[in-house]
């Protein structure tokens, strides 16, 4: 009995040091799912209009809690003053848009449980993440079943002689994800999982709304004096009733930034290396 203590003595670290030798470096995955997007058209935060959602991703891992993340992503989102059947103002605003947008994110992962695929026990954990993304944007809304693109047209009176302060809006935009997730190893290669992320954009013209409202003289006529486009969707009010438009009548909200938001269901699959075991 003592000679099998002994034995088993020796071979406890043996083993302990031998298990293991696969080493997860990291993972790459794609994700798919919806996006909404919240700002000067959508003020109630409502989750009714999901648009598709998708990204490709790589995470680096450099620990079993901690990972650095680039990620991919395109949504598109859009909304209109249609759904705002509680708010009359705004429903009589009747302004609408759509926008592809494109980011490119750098974000930092933590797992709440060691996430070790393969292990038992230690194949599942929630997460949180947080980073920097830039991404592209372009709002466009239709006309007669035709497609404009907004910010060239300057609604708002953009690049205007009539508002010199109104400069032209970026194209390009910075956002602030923010989001929550949880991930599942089917096996030592294999993971799938749900995330959910919120970001905090540095524009207020994802929808192409803003500020106020401007006199229609700021908006030249066509060639055959009818309505140009950027008067017309300056102020689309005129599709429900009386114009409600007009030199410094509110449009939107200055002082509060558009945010988008998505949810996917992604799967990934595992880098790994092979760590040789230490001889003791």
């Amino acid at each position: 009995m003592r000679r099998l203590l002994v034995i088993l003595l020796f071979a406890v670290p043996f083993f302990a040091g031998a298990q293991n030798p696969i080493v997860q470096e990291g993972e790459f995955g794609i994700g798919l799912g919806g996006a909404h997007y919240f700002g000067d058209l959508n003020t109630r935060a409502r989750f009714n209009r999901p648009k598709f959602a998708g990204g490709l991703f790589f995470r680096k891992n450099f620990s079993n809690y901690i990972a650095v993340r680039l990620a991919a992503n395109y949504a598109r989102v859009g909304y209109s003053d249609t759904y705002n059947t509680r708010n009359d103002y705004m429903r009589r605003r009747n302004l609408s848009f759509n926008s592809n947008i494109w980011e490119v994110a750098l974000q930092g992962d933590f797992n709440f449980y060691r996430f070790l695929p393969g292990e038992v026990g230690m194949n599942f954990t929630p997460y949180v993440t947080l980073g920097l993304g830039l991404f592209n944007y372009d709002p466009y809304a239709y006309l007669g079943g035709e497609k404009y693109f907004l910010r060239p047209l300057g609604t708002e009176g953009q690049g205007s002689t009539f508002y010199p302060d109104r400069k032209p809006y970026n194209s390009m935009a910075v956002s602030i994800p923010f989001g929550v997730g949880v991930k599942y190893a089917i096996n030592d290669r294999i993971n799938v999982g749900v995330e959910l992320v919120h970001r905090f954009t540095n524009t207020d013209y994802l929808d192409d709304v803003s500020k106020t409202f401007v006199e229609p003289e700021v908006f030249p006529l066509n060639p055959d004096g009818t309505p140009s486009p950027a008067l017309l969707l300056s102020d689309r009010s005129y599709e429900t009733g009386t114009p409600i438009g007009g030199k410094g009548v509110q449009r939107g909200n200055s002082q509060q930034r558009d945010q988008f938001a998505t949810a996917t269901f992604f799967i990934s699959f595992n880098l790994q290396s092979y760590k040789c075991p230490t001889a003791n």
